[in-house]
């Protein structure tokens, strides 16, 4: 009997052992401007991930300051977590820390941010071919002629990016002209440096502008609601952005709003893949090769407009 006792003892005490290991996993998570909406969506859909498998998780703002990110991972090198994950992040102004992290055995995966030599992989989508998709969704609904204004930010290498396959799709069809456009300030006030800027180019070109496209979504709600004040209605101008959200799929549907289409990019996917990766590398211990064999790890964008919302406002 007391035999009996003791293993079922040990066997309890064994199991609660491993238990308190499987949960011991600490991941820390950094968005680099949680008040920017994809940022946070990123972040939060990791946290959630991470939570779900007993792990502890540290989430952390660096507000968009540099030097705030930059403190925050030199505090994290202290504390050593398992893994770390980065929304949005700056591998190039960071280099020093990511290097210091790989070499600590840190895991590091960075989310739309670019690749580092230093870090695990970088979750993505093709910015190249998201950015052609929503070019040539506004140019096709144009029939390839007509002015438009764009409302651009060169501050994140992905808007900048699409921003750039845009001017090359813009080259191959001189009949589309580009009569104005406004370079979003990185600021805590973007959205009234948005809203100023459009603002000011609608009332300069008032009827001549057939189309618009806007760098990432919430640029595209500013311009939405600037242009229904001034009376617009859907199609006229054809309003096209890039990111997908419940916001941007409820406008798209409403016959109200100007917004007509947007590429998907799937950011709660991309957090949760990488807590995958981190979990793959740093609890299973499976090589990096075997989980990334390249800098990148991507997933799929899709366009959405009244053809398909329908399925996203679903979800």
């Amino acid at each position: 009997m007391r035999k009996s006792l003791l293993r079922c003892v040990a066997i309890a005490a064994l199991a609660w052992s491993c238990a308190s290991a499987a949960q011991a996993a600490k991941l820390a998570i950094i968005g680099f401007q949680m008040s920017s909406e994809t940022h946070a969506r990123v972040a939060n859909a990791a946290k959630a991930a991470a939570e779900a498998k007993g792990w502890d998780v540290q989430v952390l703002n660096s507000k968009g300051d540099m030097s705030t990110h930059i403190n925050q991972l030199d505090n994290l090198l202290l504390t050593q977590p398992d893994g770390i994950i980065i929304a949005m992040g700056k591998p190039l102004q960071a280099q020093e820390q990511f290097r210091k992290a790989r070499e600590a055995g840190i895991p590091l995966v960075t989310v739309m941010s670019g690749t580092s030599p230093d870090s695990l992989a970088d979750i993505a989508v093709n910015e190249y071919s998201a950015g052609a998709q929503a070019a040539l969704y506004l140019l096709d609904h144009l029939n390839y002629q007509g002015n438009i204004l764009t409302q651009r930010f060169e501050g994140n290498v992905g808007t900048r990016i699409r921003g750039k396959i845009l001017d090359v799709v813009l080259s191959e069809n001189p009949a589309v002209k580009q009569i104005g456009s406004h370079t979003m300030a990185r600021t805590a006030s973007w959205r009234d440096d948005v809203q100023a800027g459009m603002n000011a180019l609608l009332l300069k070109n008032q009827g001549k502008v057939d189309g618009i496209w806007a760098s990432f979504d919430a640029q595209a709600y500013i311009i939405d609601d600037i242009l229904r004040q001034m009376g617009a209605k859907k199609g006229n101008p054809v309003l096209v952005s890039i990111d997908g959200g419940a916001e941007t799929y409820r406008r798209i549907a409403d016959p109200e709003s100007l917004l007509m289409a947007t590429v998907m990019i799937p950011f709660e996917k991309m957090g949760a893949e990488a807590v995958d990766v981190v979990d793959r590398i740093a609890v299973k211990k499976e090589t990096r090769e075997s989980v990334a064999p390249g800098p990148y790890i991507y997933l799929d964008a899709q366009l959405v407009d009244a053809g398909n919302v329908a399925d996203f406002l679903k979800n």
